[in-house]
């Protein structure tokens, strides 16, 4: 893999970081990419699964050409081994290049799959901290959000990935955050159904009250698999955050487990659970606990704001999340206040 650490940036990079609060504990210092503008260069790279053929990267570039930006394409975009876009070091090479290059203000992965966290020993976070840049992307693209979190002190977004349809909704939640440094207050959608009460999009408290802290998570899955490994972040005092798809209730459990039995749930300070996307037992769904039974059973005991209904995860309405930003949480109402802006 190229060595890329005489290229690291120059002086704007080196102020911004000298200009932002450091983080308790020696962690690094905390390191914001700039807001995005109309006409800036953003890096689309693939760092876990591939990408079929040309048409689908063109199908993308023309995704981000319509939110007034230009997709810079990485040198192993279209490569595959395997079910991975190219190997580990490939992967890694793209993401350093597009940290790298002065004439990129933002990096998008453009899919998730598995493979973010092979490629995590291959980063070299002295160079991705010294120049700063949203990351945006979710799924699997956890892993790197958080290793970017606690190995660069980096902020970045947890959001559609490049290769997502981007409603207007979403687009629009992603414009304020990344090119306005907006601080939103994300709720539970009203129920609009034809019932009195709401089934569906509803405000689930396992704990009630209100609490303040950086927001850390992502997939559940991702996040779980990453506990005992060198790039799993300090959770104590944050939000944190989880989604998943397509996992058995038994297994939602078992990751939960995980968590609790590794200090990770007993450390933070409120627990938000977005969308929870076919996470039923294909065979006898009413043998098992509910999916809300099993977050209860994990989430009621630790005595910390607790909730699950906002609209994050593997849907297509998703918002976007600001990772390592400060928020604050009210379990009963549902909703997460965010509090300082993710970009500088």
């Amino acid at each position: 893999m190229t060595d890329r650490r005489s290229v690291l940036g120059g002086l704007g990079a080196s102020a911004m970081l000298n200009a932002v609060p450091k983080q308790v504990g020696g962690s690094p210092p905390l390191a914001r990419g700039m807001r995005l503008r109309p006409g800036d260069t953003v890096g689309l790279v693939c760092p876990a699964g591939f990408v079929g053929d040309r048409f689908g990267v063109e199908q993308v570039s023309a995704t981000v050409r319509a939110m007034g930006l230009v997709p810079k394409p990485g040198k192993y975009l279209l490569s595959r081994e395997g079910y991975l876009a190219g190997t580990d070091e490939q992967r890694a090479d793209d993401l350093h290049a597009m940290f790298a290059d002065d004439t990129v203000r933002a990096v998008f992965a453009v899919r998730g799959g598995w493979g973010c966290q092979r490629v995590l020993p291959h980063l070299d976070f002295d160079l991705i901290r010294a120049n700063p840049k949203l990351l945006l992307g979710s799924s699997d693209i956890t892993a790197l959000l958080l290793a970017n979190w606690g190995k660069a002190g980096l902020y970045g977004i947890h959001g559609p990935n490049a290769a997502h349809s981007w409603p207007p909704g979403v687009w629009a939640d992603f414009r304020a955050l990344a090119f306005e440094g907006a601080k939103p207050v994300h709720a539970v959608p009203d129920w609009k159904g034809p019932g009195l009460a709401p089934r569906g999009d509803r405000v689930t408290t396992f704990g009630g009250g209100k609490a303040t802290g950086r927001l850390l998570g992502g997939n559940l899955s991702v996040l779980s698999a990453m506990v005992g490994t060198p790039f799993f972040p300090d959770m104590t005092g944050a939000i944190l955050f989880l989604e998943d798809t397509n996992e058995a209730e038994y297994r939602i459990d078992r990751m939960l487990t995980q968590l609790a039995q590794a200090g990770v749930l007993k450390s933070v300070a409120g627990v938000v659970f977005g969308q929870c996307t076919n996470c039923t037992n294909p065979g006898e769904p009413y043998s098992n606990f509910t999916v809300y039974e099993v977050m209860d059973h994990h989430f009621r005991p630790l005595g910390v704001p607790a909730f699950s209904g906002l609209r994050f995860g593997h849907i297509s309405d998703t918002i976007c999340l600001p990772v390592g930003a400060e928020v604050r949480i009210d379990a009963d109402k549902g909703t997460l206040e965010v509090l300082e802006a993710v970009v500088a």
